[in-house]
């Protein structure tokens, strides 16, 4: 059994080679093989490396501009191969590499963030992974030797036992807290059992925290690990749709207040996100198609021919089709992971990202959380500023239209049902509270022009605004 370890950044480079040095002289004796191979791994073609006997790359991670690998041979004689690479640009995916196991081998993509003074992250997007070759890309991630898993009472029972025993090893101990599910318990008061737990442990600042579940459990961990010791290490793993392809990545983090959705928060990146798509073989099908509502905003704000591929295969999507799935979290992540890099703060573009929430805020707020789930109040927010766009003459009524049908086609909620709370008063009231108002000004995301293209802007006809709001509470009465 081949034993891996995977070394990031140029530090991590000279504790490589230290090793080597040190595995040098506990073994000064080498054959011929083992120098010839020293010596190809020296020489810029790592892209030959599986062509020698006996050596197995394990995995192969970016960060910056080196490529560092390690390898182990039979003889447990660690080998280093490192060259420059140049520059490349934010939320480039890397060919799809391999994972090399005892007898199995889990293709699977590399988006990377690219974010400033040195916090750049990997997202590993594959499915199916073997728990060795998870453990091989993400142990490397735990800075030191504590990790605390949180998770929820749902996924407890499908993952839990498996990521301990993923993160297990090298010394490292890993403890759990299991919270309970659902939007209705991202609170404060429920974040800080994370904090209590932790403190309960001992775990200092080199704690890392580990997010296994969906987008509740990702903003909480995320937040706890934000302020915990004033700042320690976190990992996501997300197993919902939602969590996958947005609020995973990013480094958004928080709670709900009574008075509004995550308005209590912190921006805190992840070390990584490790994606493996097979975990969303027990997320149910009215949770997965929540997140798709998050997949077919990137197509209306930034990226049209992802709109165009979304109409083609949504059947497959809502299918569970294990390649269009992985396209799609692996394309989202593209998008989020660029407009990030850009706007880490959400000072302007970042923002966009935010297509249809402000009126699917108010409507989950005031709705009760648990009501509806995020990406059902995100649909009809979508709806809502599409007809709001509509109505400024910003979009056509085709454009509209087509909104609501790839939208109805994920089965996904485009009106208030007709037990809905929500009124023009509860709209205008908690929109008002929303985290883009600067200066006592509203401001929204609405879609101008052609497909892909949307403003951030607090000037528009507030008369079209409250129309709109009109419009979709007068369907409930009706």
């Amino acid at each position: 059994k081949f034993v891996t370890r995977i070394y990031l950044g140029e530090p991590s480079v000279a504790r490589c080679s230290r090793r080597l040095s040190s595995s040098r002289r506990a073994h000064p004796s080498k054959s011929k093989q083992e120098r010839g191979i020293t010596r190809h791994l020296t020489s810029n073609n790592i892209h030959d490396k599986m062509s020698f006997p006996r050596l197995t790359a394990t995995a192969l991670l970016l960060s910056g501009a080196a490529v560092a690998v390690a390898f182990s041979s039979p003889r447990g004689l660690p080998f280093i191969g490192r060259r420059q690479r140049p520059a490349r640009t934010a939320a480039a995916a890397v060919v799809p590499l391999r994972v090399a196991a005892s007898s199995t081998s889990t293709q699977y993509d590399i988006v990377k963030v690219d974010l400033a003074d040195g916090r750049d992250y990997p997202i590993y997007i594959g499915s199916g992974f073997s728990d060795d070759e998870a453990a091989a890309l993400i142990r490397p991630h735990v800075r030191g030797n504590r990790a605390l898993i949180v998770t929820n009472d749902v996924v407890d029972k499908w993952y839990l036992d498996r990521y301990t025993k993923i993160l297990e090893g090298d010394g490292v101990r890993v403890d759990v807290i299991v919270l309970p599910d659902g939007e209705e318990n991202k609170t404060f008061e429920c974040m800080s059992m994370i904090l209590d737990k932790a403190l309960e442990l001992g775990l200092d600042r080199r704690s890392t925290f580990v997010a296994l579940g969906g987008g509740v459990i990702g903003d909480m961990v995320g937040f706890a690990a934000a302020i915990y010791q004033r700042g320690v290490n976190f990992i996501q793993v997300p197993t919902t749709v939602m969590a996958m392809v947005d609020s995973s990545v990013g480094g958004k983090t928080g709670v709900n207040h009574p008075l509004g959705k995550n308005m209590v928060g912190a921006f805190h990146q992840p070390q990584c996100v490790f994606i493996d798509t097979s975990n969303l073989d027990t997320l149910p099908d009215r949770e997965l198609k929540s997140g798709i509502s998050e997949v077919v905003k990137y197509g209306l704000i930034r990226d049209a021919p992802f709109f165009e591929w979304q109409a083609e295969n949504m059947g497959k999507l809502i299918g569970r089709d294990p390649d269009a799935t992985r396209y799609a979290i692996k394309r989202s992540c593209e998008n989020k992971a660029e407009v990030v890099k850009a706007d880490e703060k959400e000072a302007g573009l970042r923002a966009t990202l935010n297509l249809g929430h402000t009126f699917g805020h108010a409507i989950e707020t005031g709705s009760g959380y648990g009501t509806w789930l995020h990406g059902e109040g995100v649909a009809i927010g979508t709806c809502m500023a599409a007809t709001m766009s509509e109505k400024m003459g910003w979009i056509d009524e085709d454009l509209k239209r087509r909104i609501y049908d790839i939208l109805e086609h994920a089965d996904l909620p485009v009106k208030l049902p007709k037990d809905s709370p929500m009124t023009v008063d509860t709209f205008n009231r908690l929109m008002s509270l929303d985290k883009k108002v600067a200066d006592g000004q509203l401001r929204l995301i609405l879609l101008r022009g052609d497909l892909g293209g949307c403003v951030f802007t607090g000037e528009f006809d507030e008369n079209a605004m409250q129309e709109t709001i009109k419009e979709f509470v007068a369907e409930i009465d009706a």
